[in-house]
């Protein structure tokens, strides 16, 4: 016997509740599917139809393409660094990121140093603030 999780498995392998077991389901199935579900929504109880056409909107079902699949599967192969394919463009995208990672570092090392300047010169205002107030004071 097999059961829902069987037929279709995790993205992650963990084992998931009904919400995203739904999800799936419909995905696998088409934007076709979403709109039929939403009329029995609609049909049985509004809130439910009304819920799933907010769900759809939100999370722009209603409007993608059908290659909205072939788009997420580049992005996640982009996300994790692994190769493409094409080796002139994987030798581009790897000088692109170290050269990011490079100024990356560089910014952060301008900011840490432009932070411990204010820092000094507020501390520095401070000091002469605190030795004019002692100096009123022995004055008096």
């Amino acid at each position: 016997m097999t059961t829902m999780t069987d037929t279709y498995p995790s993205r992650t392998g963990r084992r998931e509740n009904i919400f995203t077991r739904s999800e799936n389901w419909l995905d696998a199935r088409g934007k076709g599917a979403w709109i039929a579900a939403m009329v029995i929504g609609f049909i049985f109880f509004w809130p439910v139809g009304l819920a799933l056409l907010a769900y759809m909107i939100w999370s722009k079902r209603m409007f993608s393409s059908s290659s909205r699949s072939c788009g997420r599967k580049m992005q996640r192969s982009m996300a994790m660094g692994r190769p493409t394919g094409n080796s002139a463009f994987d030798a581009y995208k790897a000088d692109t990121l170290r050269r990011l990672e490079e100024e990356q570092e560089n910014f952060e090392s301008f900011l840490e140093r432009l932070r411990a300047s204010k820092d000094k010169s507020e501390f520095d205002a401070f000091m002469d603030e605190r030795a004019a107030r002692n100096e009123d004071k022995t004055d008096d």
